[in-house]
């Protein structure tokens, strides 16, 4: 769903204002309840705050879940700008920085379009990193779990419990894979026939 511009004056609503989920990017969400709202959900930045609108009827689990939603859905608004092979390279630089005491040292960190059935490979030998370009415009906290992923390779070749003990340290891991397993199982489900090409 699109962002929307600020809500028209003398809608009423109720607005509550939380923390983001860690790694996010932004101070606090703000999630504006309207009557008027009946089923559409949209969300915008005000500055350095999230502004989340939904109905009054939705109840809180719902609420959290549209949250979740429109945050990964802005970010990857956001995120629409490709970094290029430098930047992600930096970008892998910083991640190794930050969860593997710099111990991860790629040799090069570079995007690919020939990996259509993986968003990532490395290869020790050669200390490289190749990402799909189909992760470009993911939300950023996507593209990180990748890059740590292929990082952790460099330190631990296999995928054994030393392994996913190490990528444990980016806080984000099961919410990534969460999203790249919807993500796949998306793909693999048949397109509803068109209407109009009948």
């Amino acid at each position: 769903m699109p962002a929307d511009p600020p809500h028209r004056a003398g809608t009423p609503q109720r607005s509550t204002t939380s923390q983001p989920p860690s790694g996010s990017g932004t101070s606090a969400i703000e999630v504006r309840r309207s009557a008027r709202r009946r089923r559409t959900v949209s969300a915008y930045r005000e500055g350095d705050r999230t502004v989340v609108l939904i109905p009054a009827r939705m109840s809180e689990a719902e609420e959290q879940r549209w949250v979740t939603v429109m945050l990964d859905k802005l970010a990857a608004q956001e995120n629409k700008r490709v970094l290029g092979d430098a930047e992600l390279a930096e970008r892998a630089r910083r991640l190794s920085e930050q969860y593997f005491d710099g111990r991860a040292r790629p040799a090069s960190v570079r995007w690919v379009t020939n990996q259509n059935t993986r968003w990532g490979s490395c290869t020790p030998a050669e200390g490289s990193i190749r990402l799909s370009h189909r992760l470009q415009g993911m939300p950023e906290y996507v593209v990180d779990y990748v890059l740590c992923h292929e990082l952790a390779h460099l330190l631990v070749p296999g995928h054994g419990p030393q392994f996913w003990r190490l990528l444990d340290a980016y806080p984000r891991t099961e919410r990534a894979r969460g999203y790249l397993e919807g993500v796949a199982a998306a793909e693999r489900l048949p397109h509803a026939p068109d209407p109009h090409e009948e």
